[in-house]
């Protein structure tokens, strides 16, 4: 390590060598060395990483537009940034995602890499900068002010997307399974307790329609996100940047993402603003809290196999106990409903950050962007897990079901309306204390013929069962 070939690079604190084999500078360097807090660079946050190259050849084709920018330097910048958008020099964006500095040292970073590669591509070595400089040319016409938070955003889209395509699929597999156990009669529960009939089919598409909504909740959420504050500079007035910026950059930004991305109407106001990423986390925490609750019902529900419910059985992926011999475990819930724990703390470290921020600029949005990338990373990974290791192989225990059903004292309230709530009451009471059926009693007692009965008791009539839907299927 001690002959490894260094370069000389300067900054407002002073001189430092830097290996001369690496694309990022000076400031990454005092980063890393001031920000050793989880460990994780923001390489393993491709999105932002996408976005910055985004960002900043966005702004190098306005400044080029604009006549700030040389043609030879800005086909270097662009060249340099198209490279990074396909996944190149992803190792080097090597700042910790939490870090001081409102985001400066991530857009250091990008600006550092870019211009080390963009001096590649010009035939000249790396730390050249008196022929193309991270900040007089990279971040012309830009601030980390307004290039870290326009990441953020497109980022978070591009994250979010893919999170609302894992719930489709999760939602197929909970529309299959509805579909499977369509006229599965069994017993509702309120409160743990024996409520009246229902199918297993209409449990599980209650699964999937709670899904589907909070599709569409997050849907609505991530919209907000697409107004970006791009040109704004320090805090909005657009200082250094030229007449026709805002609207070129963010253009032009809209061209290279592909997304409706929009200039904010006030770029004060969107500087310090983060309120859209607090709708979000609210939104993806609504999603992790429902989520956790369906897991729970599915281990509540497997729970046994002989002293639980033991309603449905989950795939078995593991041996469950290092002790006891046969012990399977619902570990794909366990596991997603950690994931919802997390994400439901993340939101409240995203709500104190927002809330922080003082005056014209938000300091914190670096453990903001951390929060969002890592929940909706996190939480799409383990919906797919949830899908596709443990619904879709769900079974279930249809004689158990059955023999439930036909046990159950809740039974009599379906022969309310037919048999009168005083003799309901008394087969209640009598089937309580001898522990024999409601349908026995009901025939022994003649209150009504066996044909009336069996009408009533079926799953069409006990359920208000509609006919079985088709089930859906979603290319994976």
């Amino acid at each position: 390590m001690d002959d490894q070939p260094m370069r000389q690079e300067h900054d407002l604190i002073g001189d430092r060598e830097v290996p001369a084999d690496v694309y990022w500078g000076v400031h990454s360097l005092r980063a890393l060395e001031n920000f050793p807090i989880t460990g994780i660079p923001i390489a393993h946050s491709p999105y932002l990483v996408e976005a910055l190259a985004a960002v900043k050849e966005a702004a190098a084709t306005a400044n080029h537009e604009l006549g700030l920018l040389d043609d030879e330097r800005f086909h270097a910048i662009r060249d340099a940034c198209r490279e990074i958008r396909g996944g190149a020099l992803r190792d080097q964006f090597v700042v910790d995602v939490i870090q001081g500095g409102a985001g400066t040292s991530t857009n250091m970073n990008a600006n550092e890499v870019i211009a080390n590669r963009a001096l590649e591509l010009l035939g000249r070595p790396k730390g050249d900068y008196a022929h193309l400089h991270p900040n007089e040319h990279v971040n012309l016409s830009q601030s980390t002010n307004d290039v870290y938070p326009t990441a953020i955003k497109i980022a978070v889209i591009l994250a979010t997307k893919s999170l609302l395509d894992a719930m489709e699929v999760l939602e197929a597999s909970f529309a299959r399974k509805a579909a499977e156990f369509h006229d599965v009669l069994k017993m509702g529960r309120t409160q743990l307790q024996d409520a009246v009939p229902m199918t297993l089919g209409q449990e599980f598409r209650t699964y999937s329609l709670m899904i589907a909504e909070d599709r569409a909740r997050l849907s609505e959420a991530v919209m907000l996100l697409h107004e970006i504050n791009l040109g704004a500079t320090a805090i909005g007035t657009q200082l250094n940047a030229p007449a026709g910026y805002v609207q070129a950059a963010c253009s032009h930004l809209a061209e290279i993402t592909g997304l409706p991305l929009v200039p904010a109407v006030d770029l004060i106001e969107a500087t310090q603003d983060c309120g859209a990423f607090v709708q979000l986390s609210g939104t993806l925490k609504r999603v992790a809290v429902k989520l956790s609750k369906m897991c729970n019902d599915l281990r509540l529900l497997s729970s046994g196999p002989r002293a639980g419910l033991n309603e449905i059985d989950l795939p078995a992926v593991q041996a469950g106990s290092s002790i006891m011999p046969g012990k399977v475990n619902p570990v794909i819930p366990e596991v997603v409903n950690q994931v919802a724990f997390q994400i439901i703390g993340h939101d409240v470290t995203v709500s104190m950050a927002a809330e922080s921020g003082q005056l014209q600029l938000n300091a914190f949005e670096p453990v903001i962007c951390y929060s969002l990338s890592a929940g909706l990373a996190r939480l799409r990974e383990a919906i797919l897990v949830l899908a596709r290791r443990c619904v879709d192989g769900i079974t279930a225990n249809r004689e158990r079901l059955r023999a439930e059903v036909a046990n159950s004292i809740g039974l009599v309230t379906a022969l309310n309306p037919y048999i009168g709530y005083q003799a309901a009451t008394e087969v209640a009471k009598e089937a309580l204390a001898t522990g024999r059926g409601v349908a026995e009693l009901v025939l022994e007692r003649g209150l009504l013929p066996p044909e009336r009965l069996e009408d009533i008791l079926r799953p069409e009539s006990l359920a208000n069962l509609a006919p079985r839907p088709e089930p859906p299927h979603v290319d994976e």
